[in-house]
């Protein structure tokens, strides 16, 4: 059975800067992006800013717990990159975004982050706790 997820395409365009003294780009570089892709994926999602969302439910983001990382393929400077993200898990209190890494049709890296939506801990401003995955915004991501 082939499971449908929805998928936002997040595109980045590699400058010399992501890049090691090899023209490679340094391997932290496609953590950031998967990071950016996860926050335009909410965002296309019709999902509101983190900055919008804590007025109105204390909810401060999706702070990372876990991330697996498989590269298979170089990219350097001068290319454009499709980072291909979806929520192909949700839990109680987690999910997991998958999101691949393409040039063109190459697939360069596989990616998956276990998330958590956060809210703080009332009269610990310094601590904050998972709730239960909002069902609006599951709805508006599945």
């Amino acid at each position: 059975m082939t499971i449908n997820h929805k998928t936002i395409v997040y595109e980045v365009n590699v400058m010399f800067g992501d890049c090691d003294p090899a023209g490679i780009v340094f391997f932290p570089n496609f953590s950031k992006w998967m990071d950016a892709s996860s926050l335009n994926f909410f965002a296309q999602c019709g999902v509101q800013p983190w900055r919008e969302l804590v007025k109105r439910t204390g909810i401060i983001g999706t702070p990372l717990l876990e991330i697996h990382t498989k590269f298979m393929r170089p990219a350097t400077y001068g290319e454009t990159l499709q980072i291909h993200t979806s929520v192909v898990e949700w839990r109680d209190k987690v999910f997991v975004q998958k999101h691949v890494v393409k040039r063109g049709e190459d697939i360069l890296c596989e990616g998956s982050e276990t998330r958590a939506f956060c809210v703080r801990v009332p009269g610990d401003a310094d601590r904050i706790k998972a709730i239960p995955v909002p069902a609006d915004i599951k709805a508006l991501c599945s």
